[in-house]
């Protein structure tokens, strides 16, 4: 995710160039000839296909592109945290990271495993930290390496961000948005949202990454993922994230068409016990509605099967006598298929689904259209 990103190097000569108006006072601050500085703008200018600044008698003046960039690239500089730092090292490192191995992280970025190792012993020399140690058979990151992934990768999410600024000042293609999607925003709010951001803005490019709750904050707060959609959680919980309300969701009791509680106007608790039930693990929301409508009515149940993933939950109601609680949004197919059904809970059940990002996060153009478009989508299907 971080291949186009210029040389660090070049990114500092331009930021300073940008905030000190003359390349004298640039190549004294950041210690390069003032030959190299210019050069350093000039392959950036040829990376961006743009004029950064207009040369005048008096200075440097930063073109409107440039002043797009030099504020992200100042962020992202402040975060990489030292002028020995390249982008191979940062590459590298943050490949690392992700995979925990030396062969896969090569691999993912088609270098050989000698050339990755050496960037980031390099990169440990230059911060003067070790980042990387063993733990048994296994590689891991250091406390300093922990915090170094996340710096690096919130700091090329910046330049990211950046560089589709100046893309879209050019009128070129329009960057890219991740998107984090827990199950129920998978069913149908994400969907109509993409068909309708599409319309809108047919040249972002989209990523949709699945997963629950406690694996996809990691890669938002590391800068991998942009957006997270899902259930809510309590606002004391994340210090660093920021959460949004789009909607409210009630889950219902599901069930195969044909089960014996299929008939019944309302189900209690009592009848609710005499039968399996296969639900998210014991950390979810969901989970937590389910015990306080169980235990509201007495001793809980046993969760015969514990799982998250609405695809299997599915088909085992479909062949087994099984109940879990869903959103019918997200049986919405089997239930117009006359596969599946819901009934109302014993006692009603509520959970705010929206947006979740990072604190500090300063979105681009698309990704507010985005966030707009989810809240529009939202509000219609409510």
């Amino acid at each position: 995710m971080v291949d186009d990103i210029p040389n660090i190097r070049h990114l500092a000569a331009f930021a300073a160039t940008v905030r000190l108006g003359t390349v004298t006072a640039a190549a004294d601050e950041i210690a390069l000839t003032q030959p190299a500085l210019t050069q350093a703008i000039a392959r950036l200018e040829l990376a961006l296909d743009c004029r950064l600044f207009d040369r005048e008698p008096g200075g440097m003046r930063p073109t409107e592109p440039a002043l797009l960039l030099a504020s992200r690239a100042e962020v992202a500089l402040a975060m990489i945290g030292s002028p020995r730092v390249t982008t191979t090292q940062v590459r590298a490192f943050l490949a690392l990271a992700r995979r925990s191995s030396y062969t896969e992280a090569a691999s993912q970025l088609a270098v050989a495993p000698a050339s990755l190792h050496r960037a980031v012993a390099d990169l440990s020399v230059a911060l003067g930290e070790r980042l990387v140690e063993r733990r048994g058979r296994h590689l891991a990151l250091t406390r300093k390496g922990e915090a170094r992934a996340r710096s690096f990768g919130l700091a090329m999410a910046e330049l990211r961000s950046g560089l589709a600024e100046v893309s879209e000042w050019l009128g070129k293609a329009g960057g890219r948005i991740v998107i984090g999607a827990m199950p129920l925003s998978r069913a149908r709010w994400l969907p109509q949202a993409i068909i309708a951001f599409r319309q809108r803005r047919p040249d972002t490019q989209l990523a949709v990454v699945e997963g629950s709750h406690s694996e996809l904050t990691g890669p938002l707060r590391n800068g991998e993922i942009d957006i997270l959609l899902g259930a809510l959680r309590d606002d004391g919980e994340f210090d660093d994230l920021v959460q949004s309300k789009a909607f409210v969701d009630s889950p219902q009791i599901a069930m195969r068409l044909g089960h014996p509680l299929a008939s019944m106007r309302l189900l209690s608790a009592e009848e609710l016990r005499r039968y399996p039930w296969v639900l998210p693990g014991a950390e979810t929301p969901l989970r937590g509605y389910w015990s306080a409508m169980m235990d509201a009515c007495g001793e809980l149940p046993e969760v015969s099967i514990e799982c998250g993933s609405v695809l299997t939950i599915r088909e085992l109601l479909l062949e087994t006598d099984m109940l879990t609680l869903l959103s019918p949004d997200q049986l919405r197919v089997e239930i117009e298929a006359g596969l599946h059904l819901t009934l109302a809970p014993p006692l009603a059940i509520e959970r705010t689904i929206g947006i979740t990002t990072r604190r500090d996060w300063r979105p681009t153009a698309p990704q507010r259209d985005m966030i707009t478009i989810l809240h529009d989508v939202a509000q219609e299907l409510s």
